[in-house]
């Protein structure tokens, strides 16, 4: 909650990324948001971070929104919360979630997706033919095998170009590596099977559905979430901004680049969550 006497307040339901953790750099976003009055509740999915879930490490996309729905509603009985001035904030994976989520609820009043994951198929191609072969399998043989022996074949979520890991490409061990080092949740592995289910996941189909104002910060050089199919889907959204930044996927978590997207964020959301 921001400091000062307790009145209704906006807030901003944040979710991160792909098998990442509140844990992992929301922090420093949350805190600005909160010192511009906004309120901010943070969470982590079902089988992550602080929350529960068993098996651990668990990535279900479908449950996964589930989580954001519940975090929206629970937001709304908070003391202290105006119900009609709640925004969602996503990155990376969560981003995706974010705009997927966002024509559900017509009540939202804004929405910021960074280096958001918009097409499924996008990513893959990314990636390049020797990693999503490599991925691919990895993934076939989770759903297949994982049934009989009673266990998930698992694989790395972080890894360099050419690796069977999740994100592959030459600044994710770096990038990713230094947002896991913040968390004590953070494990680097996860069951292969999403990687199947990523590949036809496209939350860019549902962006001309949101109502409320979307805030895109797009990373021109994103090897992960490429940025593409992301600026695509903010020209079918009826009241984008979209902001482009010349970096990387794993930049905009840190220093100068942080600071430039965490104060065009901060901006946008003081000024359409105006009572």
């Amino acid at each position: 909650m921001p400091d000062g006497p307790l009145r209704p307040r906006p807030l901003v339901v944040m979710g991160h990324g792909l098998g990442a953790d509140r844990e992992m750099g929301l922090d420093r976003y949350a805190r600005r948001f909160a010192a511009a009055g906004i309120a901010v509740l943070a969470f982590d999915y079902r089988h992550f971070g602080a929350s529960a879930g068993e098996p651990r490490q668990v990535i279900n996309i479908g449950k996964q929104r589930a989580d954001w729905h519940a975090a929206i509603a629970y937001a709304r009985t908070i003391r202290g919360i105006d119900a009609t001035r709640i925004a969602l904030w996503g990155s990376s994976f969560g981003g995706g979630h974010a705009l997927s989520v966002a024509p559900d609820d017509h009540y939202l009043a804004a929405v910021v997706a960074q280096c958001p994951f918009t097409s499924g198929w996008a990513s893959a191609m990314a990636k390049g033919p020797i990693s999503l072969v490599k991925t691919g399998t990895l993934a076939l043989t989770d759903l297949v095998v994982s049934p009989i022996i009673r266990r998930p074949i698992s694989t790395r979520l972080a890894g360099k170009r050419h690796s069977s890991a999740l994100m592959s490409a030459a600044d994710v061990p770096e990038g990713f590596g230094r947002l896991a080092e913040e968390s004590t949740h953070y494990r680097p592995k996860v069951p292969a099977r999403i990687g199947m289910s990523t590949l036809f996941d496209a939350p860019a189909r549902r962006t001309k559905d949101i109502k409320a104002p979307v805030f895109y910060a797009i990373c021109d050089n994103d090897s992960v979430a490429p940025a593409g199919p992301t600026l695509r889907a903010a020209e079918r959204t009826k009241h984008a901004v979209v902001k482009q930044y010349p970096i990387g996927h794993f930049d905009i978590y840190f220093d100068d680049w942080f600071e430039k997207a965490v104060y065009d964020q901060t901006e946008f959301l003081t000024a359409v969550l105006r009572p």
